[in-house]
């Protein structure tokens, strides 16, 4: 489904933008549900692994990943990226409710601010895809720039999970969200990727094996990187705020998806630069939005005049 949004006809992808949405606010949940989960299982010195709540979470993650698979495949992937921060905006409401972490009007400002760079990003998002066939695909995965940066974000995600996150994880933040983060980097891709090549695999007519191939690396791909993030999300959730690592989380993933996704579609090319310029603006004023949403918990806001 689509609508125009100009006069010259360019559509916009309504039906992306709209499960992108609801898979942001499925995706609020999940964080908020696993972190009760935890400490239900915790106070009680059982796995959480045992604690229905915990796996209402999980499924919720699942829910929202299909929501994101589909999104992904619906609209570009530079406007369903930055939308996850209406998930950090639910996610903060829950947190205030159901874990009873504090959300004082610094971070309701911040949600104030997540939601109108929302808006500004739907309005000058993309309207067209950049890679629409496996063809084009096939052609970008073997880019030498894509390929370089491929590399590199193996050799991080190595050195991050063999020898930082065992001594380190538990006492910065940081380590955790890298990993999940530069994650990102191919969870996306391979969700697109996948929405290209699975027409020509399931569609009926003749297959070649270098088709079947690629739709295998690519699910291979996306089903060891989602494992991975789970592994490293619950223990972030073991050690921190599910607030604070979901506002941190959503700004690293939002950054490595954007950059992975200009490298293999090159979805900015399709932007004019006023467009550009509101993007940039938009996703700026995201950030700060979940900064906002961060900082509130450990801010202290009060109307009262100091007095000598």
């Amino acid at each position: 489904m689509s609508v125009d949004s100009e006069p010259g006809g360019v559509s916009l992808p309504v039906s992306g933008i709209l499960i992108a949405v609801i898979s942001s606010f499925i995706n609020g949940s999940t964080f908020v549900l696993q972190k009760k989960g935890i400490m239900r299982s915790r106070d009680r010195g059982v796995s959480y692994l045992t604690d229905v709540v915990w796996w209402g979470g999980t499924l919720s993650m699942i829910v929202g990943q299909i929501g994101n698979f589909l999104a992904y495949n619906m609209a570009p992937a530079v406007i369903v990226t930055p939308l996850g921060a209406l998930g950090v905006l639910f996610g903060a409401v829950l947190s205030s409710w159901i874990l009873r972490e504090h959300l004082n009007l610094l971070g309701k400002l911040g949600c104030v601010l997540c939601c109108c760079g929302s808006v500004v990003l739907i309005i000058h998002a993309p309207k067209v895809e950049a890679v629409t066939s496996r063809l084009e695909l096939e052609d970008r995965l073997s880019d030498p720039v894509f390929v370089l940066y491929a590399l590199l974000v193996v050799v991080l995600l190595a050195i991050l999970i063999v020898w930082v996150a065992p001594t380190h994880g538990s006492s910065n933040i940081m380590v955790y969200v890298a990993i999940c983060s530069l994650l990102g980097s191919f969870t996306v891709p391979s969700s697109k990727g996948l929405g290209l090549v699975a027409p020509d695999v399931f569609g009926g007519g003749p297959q070649s094996s270098r088709v079947l191939v690629l739709f295998l690396v690519l699910l291979g791909t996306l089903a060891v990187s989602i494992l991975i993030q789970f592994f490293y999300i619950n223990k972030a959730l073991e050690s921190f705020s599910s607030n604070v690592f979901e506002a941190v989380y959503y700004v690293t993933f939002t950054s490595t998806v954007i950059v992975a996704s200009a490298l293999l579609f090159r979805e900015w090319t399709a932007l004019t630069l006023t467009d550009s310029l509101a993007m940039l603006c938009g996703l700026t004023t995201v950030c700060v939005g979940v900064v906002l949403l961060r900082i509130s918990q450990d801010a202290l806001i009060t109307w009262k005049k100091k007095t000598d």
